[in-house]
């Protein structure tokens, strides 16, 4: 083979790889919204990484973050108690279902398997918890449907994704479904941290917020440990503007059981 030949031969060599390359870099950088949007009528499956401590079993899902268990299931339950499967921890595992190019619903697993896909089914593949999270946010932030809401809870669950800045965004934004929005509220009080507590703090006090969104933002203080809660019930208890939200702060205090409380039911009853 000639020198010239050679030397062609090369440089197509390295045309067609480069040209490889970039096709295979142009593809993970495709975002999951344009994928799925590609789908006009059909099933779109996904899977991505769970948070450590989540696990899925049937229709439940569990939490355990070292303080306690969060358990989250849907309406078909069984009602046989005296067996228990085992708990799958990860992958996270969510299906869209589309069409005429708009998602009609939105289901959401923990570990387990894919059965067979009909001819209509669109794998993904796992995707980057991360990218994952934002794709769900992105429907809670945009869908006017009970979609958003649907999207809220595996969101939350994406390892290492941090949404909750995403999810005060969405509590406060009244354009928003009211589902969606407390929805957002009820999960940002399940996070772990005492950042949690100042966020739900900060929409409680926010009157531009409606009051159903900031009654479930008391709630969802209830639920955290006591010694976050709790203190942070007493302040809403003491000084919120709202009666109504006043009034939800001192009935969840008195399901806490806490001292704390009673000495505040004492100050508040005794007051002259």
């Amino acid at each position: 083979m000639t020198t010239s030949r050679m030397t062609s031969l090369a440089g197509t060599t390295a045309f067609v790889l480069a040209a490889l390359a970039g096709v295979a870099a142009v593809a993970p950088a495709q975002s999951i919204a344009s994928r799925v949007a590609r789908v006009s009528n059909g099933t779109v499956r996904m899977t991505f990484a769970a948070k450590p401590g989540i696990c899925g079993s049937g229709n439940s899902i569990i939490h355990s973050n070292g303080r306690g268990r969060t358990t989250w299931s849907d309406d078909r339950t069984s009602r046989d108690v005296e067996w228990e499967s085992d708990c799958s921890h990860g992958p996270a595992r969510v299906v869209l279902d589309r069409r005429d190019g708009e998602l009609t619903d939105l289901r959401f697993y923990v570990g387990g398997r894919w059965r067979p896909a009909g001819a209509d089914v669109v794998d993904l593949g796992t995707v980057s918890a991360h990218d994952a999270a934002d794709y769900l946010v992105s429907i809670a932030q945009s869908e006017k449907g009970s979609m958003g809401e649907k999207a809220i809870f595996p969101a939350t669950i994406a390892d290492s994704a941090t949404i909750w800045p995403a999810l005060i965004k969405i509590a406060r934004n009244s354009d928003l479904p009211r589902g969606t929005r407390t929805q957002s509220v009820f999960w940002l009080g399940q996070a772990a941290g005492d950042a949690a507590t100042a966020n739900l703090n900060s929409l409680v006090i926010d009157n531009s917020v409606d009051r159903e969104v900031r009654e479930q933002a008391v709630f969802a203080l209830s639920q955290r440990p006591r010694d976050e809660g709790v203190p942070a019930l007493i302040s809403v208890a003491r000084t919120n503007k709202d009666p109504e939200i006043r009034k939800k702060a001192l009935f969840w205090l008195g399901q806490s059981h806490d001292p704390r409380a009673l000495d505040l039911f004492e100050e508040l009853l005794t007051k002259k």
